[in-house]
This record gives structure tokens, C-alpha cells and sequence, in this order.
């Protein structure tokens, strides 16, 4: 998304990117990043939780409006518990079996939609 980003400013086309992957979107040089310390895939709050959503499109949108130079903000949401930091990407005994099914089911419904040529 980064790089459509830019390909979109450079064409005079606005745009703001809302994420949790703050080096890796930096390095990009996006002009306006709205940064959320959630984990990846959460970048707009949690699921179901309509207030913090909320508050993270609003701070979103009054970026996207004042920017006027390339511009980093913070969000000061929190996730709560920051317990999924030390279990993020996580791969032990405990659930290597478990990971390994979920990564079968993903081969075998990716090759149901795209069947190979």
C-alpha cells in the first residue's frame, strides 16, 4: 500500500495510510501515515469495539485534511493488554502441530480457488 501511495501523490492524488508496521511504512516515505501500535491486520482498532474505531478514523481523517508536509502521527490508542506482543508470530511445541494444520487448510483452499495450469 505504501507504494501505491506514493504513485497516487506523485499523480496528485491525496492519500493517508493507516498502519502498524512503522519502520517498514517509513521507509517507504509515505506523505501522510497515521501510526497504530496494534497488531498487523488491526491497523483501524479491534473487531466490534465501534468506539475506538470511530477514534481512529476521525484522528485518520483530520490528518489526512491538515497535513500540509510529509507527516508521521501517533495514535493513542491502545489495544489494552499488551499480552500479544510476546506471543506475536510465535511458533513453539505448544502449537507447531496446530500452525501446521492451519497452513494445510490455507494450501488446500488456495489451490480450490486457483487450481494450477
Amino acid at each position: 500500500m505504501s507504494l501505491v501511495a506514493r504513485h497516487l501523490e506523485g499523480n496528485g492524488i491525496p492519500t493517508l495510510i493507516i498502519g502498524s508496521a512503522l519502520d517498514i511504512v517509513e521507509h517507504c516515505g509515505v506523505p501522510r501515515y497515521l501510526f497504530v501500535d496494534f497488531p498487523l491486520g488491526n491497523p483501524c482498532g479491534k473487531p466490534w469495539d465501534r468506539a475506538m474505531q470511530s477514534r481512529i478514523m476521525d484522528h485518520a481523517l483530520n490528518l489526512f485534511a491538515q497535513a500540509r508536509q510529509p507527516s508521521t502521527e501517533h495514535s493513542e490508542e491502545h489495544w489494552g493488554s499488551d499480552e500479544w506482543r510476546s506471543r506475536y508470530m510465535e511458533v513453539s511445541d505448544a502449537n507447531r502441530e496446530e500452525l501446521a494444520l492451519k497452513g494445510e487448510e490455507l494450501r488446500e483452499q488456495r489451490a480450490v480457488r486457483q487450481p494450477r495450469t
